[in-house]
């Protein structure tokens, strides 16, 4: 080795010790990289390639973040105890003739009117109960926990978000080896940790004004990543530098293209969240193909004036949501599946005109895709509270987060642990399912090994071993894709089944058919002859 290589590697293993490349940007006073205006807003754009399901089917995630622990009991009304709810928010509950009904069970407040069309068109579900165990009552650090996935954030030295996780298992070199259009993009939540890279960099770009998006898109070059300065911590950490800039060059213009192409075809109200969603329908509509999205509605952390600022921010989330899912139309509207989020919930107690930071709370669903509305997770109690006079979670957050990934995303279910950290039940009942497939009656990426066969009775078997737990369905189809016989649906624990079917009773003729399994997001099928 030469002096100079010698020298080389040593000045980089000294340098390195006392500085790291977020400490680089943040000398440069760039740390979260460049921003993007659209109609007044930020807008960051993160390169995250493989999000495509693999029948390249578009689906597109847009997550709603609600900033500052959003009041569950007041956003989903808990009719089945609403004397106990009343009794502990004398001045802040919402009377029952001020809220519209999900269920006998659960009602919300009248100032979401905006969202009844889509829960009656089954395209709105609920999920109850949401949090993880010995919930941490900060705002930054449970929205870190929630964005990283991660309840032992404040002690890891891996930092990185839950969507940075997924987009290095996909792709380590990213910044190297761009693809053609940015995997995701979030509007006015720059703060947002959940696409953070173990260095804490949030792998984005960010354009400050509309006026620099649209220098950029006519310029349009590259800055050299190869040709670096000779000294080793100065070029090291310019190469670096370029590389992030290079993701503003190249997305700039397929962002200002897609932008001007879209259009919106419903007037949106006048407040953050839909002015954020109105920029992401022009997006979608002017077909720029990212497939996961991020705004952010803030004002939640209503320790007081909840009974003013509240309604507000439901009215507003009503109205954004409902215009969004009209502009997207039905023929988009399939392939868009929104969720909301907020780092914690509150106490059931009010605290003199509003509410202390508290645990659980419900995740609201939007999308057709949902396959129906539906109340899903344990009915929170307002009595049996922890020590704090919290609600106890029942479903983990990271359950859903896993059944976005495996059957939204379809992302392999071993791939799902692995990005998580370890395995979650997945949300029983969300409605949503990949559409991968596999004809071949071998063991399969999820562990699910199948094999049907007719019996001389004319009995039909359908045998299959599940590696967990999950929901499972099972059709029947014709060759001309009608859909004969559903024998199951249901949640089945793992290990073998089967079920069976009389040909004679469902008036089948001689001729091929196909069956169909359904398991953890993934669909799988084989042939059957049937012979009367």
């Amino acid at each position: 080795m030469s002096n100079k290589s010698k020298n080389s590697t040593s000045c980089n293993q000294a340098d390195h010790k006392m500085w790291s490349r977020r400490d680089f940007l943040q000398t440069l006073g760039i740390t979260g990289g460049v921003g993007l205006a659209m109609g007044g807003f930020s807008v960051n754009a993160l390169a995250a390639p493989l999000l495509n399901p693999p029948d390249g089917n578009e689906r597109i995630l847009v997550l709603i973040r609600l900033k500052g622990g959003n009041d569950g009991l007041n956003t989903i009304i808990p009719v089945y105890d609403f004397g106990t709810y009343k009794s502990k928010r004398p001045s802040i509950y919402i009377p029952l003739a001020d809220t519209w009904s999900l269920s006998p069970e659960l009602a919300m407040p009248k100032t979401t009117s905006s969202l009844t069309k889509l829960w009656n068109k089954g395209a709105m579900k609920v999920i109850s109960g949401v949090g993880y165990q010995d919930h941490n009552l900060s705002h930054f650090t449970s929205s870190d926990i929630w964005n990283t996935a991660n309840p032992a954030i404040e002690t890891d030295a891996n930092k990185s978000g839950w969507l940075g996780r997924y987009l290095l298992n996909n792709q380590p070199d990213y910044l190297e080896n761009l693809p053609e259009i940015p995997g995701a993009i979030k509007v006015n939540s720059g703060s947002n940790i959940a696409f953070n890279d173990p260095e804490r960099i949030d792998l984005a770009v960010n354009f400050n004004t509309p006026d620099k998006l649209i220098e950029i898109a006519e310029r349009g070059f590259y800055y050299d990543a190869q040709n670096l300065p000779d000294d080793c911590y100065y070029g090291d950490q310019v190469g670096f530098l370029r590389s992030v800039l290079n993701v503003t060059y190249k997305y700039a213009p397929v962002i200002s293209n897609a932008f001007k192409a879209g259009s919106n075809d419903v007037v949106y109200s006048n407040n953050p969240l839909s002015q954020q969603l109105s920029i992401v329908a022009k997006l979608i509509k002017g077909n720029l193909g990212t497939r996961l999205y991020m705004v952010t509605l803030d004002g939640f952390d209503t320790h007081e004036n909840q009974n003013s600022d509240h309604p507000r921010l439901m009215s507003q989330l009503s109205a954004a949501v409902s215009e969004f899912y009209d502009d997207l139309g039905s023929g988009l509207s399939n392939n868009v599946l929104s969720v909301t989020f907020s780092e914690f919930g509150r106490r059931v107690a009010e605290n003199a005109g509003g509410t202390d930071h508290g645990t659980a709370a419900p995740v609201l669903l939007f999308g057709s895709a949902l396959q129906g509305n539906g109340a899903l997770g344990q009915l929170p109690s307002l009595t049996q509270l922890d020590g704090n006079g919290n609600l106890k979670h029942s479903t983990d957050f990271r359950s859903i987060y896993a059944t976005l990934l495996e059957s939204w995303l379809c992302v392999p279910a071993t791939a799902v642990d692995t990005i998580l950290g370890q395995e979650f039940d997945r949300v029983d009942n969300m409605g949503i399912e990949c559409l991968a497939s596999s004809v071949a009656d071998v063991p399969l990426k999820q562990g699910l090994s199948h094999y049907g066969f007719v019996e001389q009775d004319g009995s039909i078997h359908i045998r299959y071993e599940l590696a967990r737990p999950g929901t499972i369905m099972v059709e029947l189809i014709a060759m001309t894709g009608q859909r004969i016989a559903m024998p199951v649906n249901e949640y089945q624990a793992g290990g073998k089944q089967e079920t069976i079917m009389s040909g004679q009773r469902l008036g089948l003729g001689s001729g091929l058919y196909v069956y169909r399994i359904t398991a953890s997001g993934k669909t799988y099928s084989g042939k059957l002859v049937y012979v009367q």
